[in-house]
C-alpha cells in the first residue's frame, strides 16, 4: 500500500519533467529550423549558373560536365568540404572523354522509393548534401517526403514528375532545374541516360532512412549499404570537424 502511494505521488513530477523536456526540445528545434539557412554553403542560383557554364564547356560529355562542376566547387570551398574530382582524366576540347570514373569505390548504387540509380557524394553535412545521381538505363519511383528542399539540376537526359493532384506531367530537360519543396511528394521518372546534380538543403539525417531502407529490406545488398553509410558518415564528420554544420 505504501509503495503504491509513493509511486502515485511521484507521477505528477515525472509527467512535469517529461513535458518540460519535450517543450525544451521543441523550442530548440524551432530555433534551429529558423536559422538553419545560415549554415548553408550552396546557393541554387549559383549552382544553376555553374551547371550552365559546364554544359557550355562540355556539351557532349556528362563526365566533362561533372568534372567541371566538382573542380570548380573544390576551388571555391576547399578539399575539406568537397570530394575529389571523379573524372580527373577529362581534357577540355577532347573529342573523346571516357564515361568511366577511376574511383569505383566512391560510387554506390542507391535504391530508394522504388527507383534505382548510381550516386557520387560531392558534399554531405547536417544541413546539406550535394550528389551526382542518375541512371544509364532509366528508372522511376517515389520522391519521398523530406525534411529538406530538393533541387535536381539535369545534366543529361530528361526527368519527368507529377504530384498526385495533377493529370499532367512536369518535364525537366537537360539544363533545367526541378525544385521539390520540403514536405512535398511526387512520382518521378528519369529516362535512359539521365543524370542530375542533386542539392538538398534542410535537415539531412532524417532523410537517410528513406535512402537506405530499400537496400536494407529489399535488395539486401549489404556491401552497398555499408559503403553508403561509411561514405556519408565520413563526409558528415569531416564537415563537422571543418566547422560546417
Amino acid at each position: 500500500m505504501g509503495t503504491g502511494r509513493q509511486e502515485k505521488s511521484t507521477f505528477p513530477w515525472r509527467l512535469s519533467a517529461g513535458l518540460l523536456i519535450v517543450a525544451l526540445l521543441t523550442s530548440l528545434y524551432t530555433w534551429a529550423d529558423s536559422v538553419k539557412s545560415k549554415w548553408y554553403m550552396f546557393d541554387p542560383a549559383a549552382l544553376q549558373k555553374l551547371v550552365d557554364d559546364s554544359l557550355s564547356r562540355y556539351p557532349n560529355s556528362t563526365a566533362g560536365v561533372v568534372h567541371s562542376i566538382v573542380t570548380t566547387l573544390r576551388e571555391q570551398h576547399g578539399p575539406a568540404l568537397i570530394s575529389e574530382d571523379p573524372f580527373p582524366h577529362v581534357v577540355q576540347n577532347s573529342s573523346e572523354i571516357s564515361p568511366l570514373s577511376p574511383y569505383p569505390s566512391q560510387w554506390v548504387f542507391n535504391n530508394a522509393g522504388g527507383a534505382m540509380g548510381s550516386m557520387y557524394i560531392i558534399h554531405a553535412s547536417i544541413t546539406e548534401y550535394l550528389i551526382i545521381f542518375g541512371t544509364a538505363l532509366g528508372t522511376e519511383g517515389h520522391t519521398g517526403r523530406h525534411t529538406a528542399d530538393d533541387y535536381f539540376f539535369i545534366l543529361e537526359g530528361e526527368q519527368w514528375a507529377y504530384p498526385a493532384h495533377s493529370l499532367a506531367l512536369e518535364r525537366y530537360p537537360k539544363g533545367s532545374m526541378h525544385h521539390l519543396r520540403r514536405g512535398n511528394v511526387k512520382q518521378y521518372k528519369m529516362h535512359r541516360g539521365c543524370f542530375a546534380l542533386e542539392l538538398a538543403e534542410g535537415w539531412i539525417p532524417p532523410m537517410l532512412p528513406f535512402g537506405l531502407a530499400d537496400t536494407m529490406f529489399s535488395t539486401l545488398d549489404f556491401p552497398t549499404f555499408a559503403n553508403t553509410v561509411w561514405l556519408t558518415a565520413q563526409k558528415m564528420v569531416g564537415c563537422l570537424l571543418a566547422g560546417k554544420i
